[in-house]
C-alpha cells in the first residue's frame, strides 16, 4: 500500500532505508520526546526496520523532491493500540526529521492517514497522543482537528523504565466529515 500527498509519498519501510532513518533518529531531539531511544547505528535503525516499523500500516513519509524518507507514520488498529481501543478504532503515531520541523509535512501525511482510515478502511475514531511537553506533537493534532479526551499518567514508553504523562486526543468520522 502506498499513499500519496503533495509532497510526500508514504510507503513501506525498506532494509535499504537504514541510513536515511539512522540521519534523522540518532537525533537526540527526536525520539525521546516520541518515546523511544536515540538509534544508535544504522544497524540499529535496520534491525527497527525489521521489526517496530514493519508492523501493518506503518510507513515511511518519502519526500517525493528527493525520494528519500525523512520521518514516519503509522497507523495502529484496534489491539495494535496501546490505549486500549476497538477494532473499529485507531491510534495515529508520527515523527519527522528536524530539519524538517515546522514545514507542515506531519500534518499533511497525518490527514491522508486520516482520510485512508476513515474512507479506505472505514474507521469510526482516530486517536493521537503526546507525551508532556512534546508541543510540537500536540500543535500537529491541533491543525489536523483533534480534540482532548483524557490524560493518561504513568505510560510506560520504549524508554527502558521510564513513565510519562501521555495527553490522548481523538476524532470521530463525522466531526471529520464535518470539517472536511
Amino acid at each position: 500500500m502506498t499513499l500519496e500527498t503533495e509532497r510526500l509519498i508514504l510507503r513501506r519501510w525498506e532494509e535499504s532505508d537504514a541510513e536515511d532513518l539512522y540521519k534523522y533518529a540518532s537525533n537526540p531531539d527526536v525520539g525521546p520526546i516520541a518515546g523511544w531511544a536515540v538509534h544508535s547505528s544504522v544497524e540499529n535503525s535496520r534491525e527497527i526496520i525489521k521489526g517496530v516499523l514493519s508492523e501493518p500500516e506503518t510507513y515511511a513519509a518519502v519526500l517525493k523532491e528527493t525520494g528519500h524518507p525523512v520521518g514516519s507514520i503509522g497507523l495502529m488498529i484496534g489491539k495494535a493500540s496501546n490505549i486500549g481501543i476497538p477494532d473499529t478504532e485507531g491510534e495515529i503515531g508520527y515523527w519527522i526529521g528536524v530539519p524538517y520541523w515546522g514545514q507542515g509535512l506531519i500534518p499533511e501525511a497525518v490527514r491522508e492517514i486520516m482520510r485512508y482510515g476513515f474512507e479506505e478502511l472505514n474507521l469510526e475514531k482516530m486517536w493521537c497522543g503526546y507525551f508532556d511537553g512534546n508541543e510540537k506533537s500536540k500543535r500537529v493534532q491541533e491543525k489536523c482537528g483533534f480534540h482532548y479526551h483524557h490524560t493518561s499518567e504513568n505510560v510506560p514508553c520504549a524508554l527502558e523504565g521510564i513513565l510519562r504523562t501521555e495527553h490522548v486526543t481523538c476524532l470521530t468520522k463525522e466531526e471529520w466529515l464535518e470539517k472536511r
